[in-house]
């Protein structure tokens, strides 16, 4: 029997050692993400009521453990109506923490933002009942994360 030199054994012994391998997308997910698209507020027929307005949402986190400065970021829907843009004033998302973006009208909080639609009819609001995209860009206008969905059969999206 052979007996090889101590630096070839542990040389072969960290050669036959199993590493573990992230997929690409892992590694690739962004600081900031789309969570939940609420897209049919609880309600029918939607009026157009404030209350309906803030059933209506989207929701995004923030993954990572430091607090991202959202200022000028926005949140859009895809028709290019300047009015379906969301843009975030002076707003922080801490660490690991979720916001929603409520349609309607109200006052600003740390887990709740508010788009300020609001006044008659169902033309105020974002997201359509059947098929829609969220889009969101930080405030250089780089797209972060995208959500999409394409059935009137449930009421949200879960986007993770």
């Amino acid at each position: 029997m052979r007996v090889l030199p101590l630096a070839l054994s542990a040389a072969a012994v960290a050669a036959s050692v199993l590493v573990p391998v992230v997929p690409a997308h892992a590694a690739a997910l962004p600081a900031i993400q789309l969570v939940k698209i609420y897209y049919n507020s609880p309600g029918s027929p939607d009026n157009g009521a404030n209350i309906s307005l803030n059933g209506e949402y989207a929701q995004i986190k923030n993954t990572t453990r430091k607090a991202v400065n959202l200022k000028g970021w926005t949140l859009r829907d895809k028709t290019r109506a300047a009015d379906h843009i969301y843009t975030f004033g002076t707003f922080t998302l801490g660490a690991g923490k979720t916001v929603t973006i409520r349609t309607g009208k109200g006052t600003n909080t740390t887990t709740n933002l508010y788009w300020g639609r609001g006044g008659q009819g169902t033309f105020n609001y974002i997201w359509n009942q059947a098929s829609d995209a969220a889009y969101v860009r930080n405030a250089s206008g780089k797209l972060i994360d995208s959500c999409s969905y394409n059935s009137s059969r449930a009421a949200s999206k879960s986007c993770l």
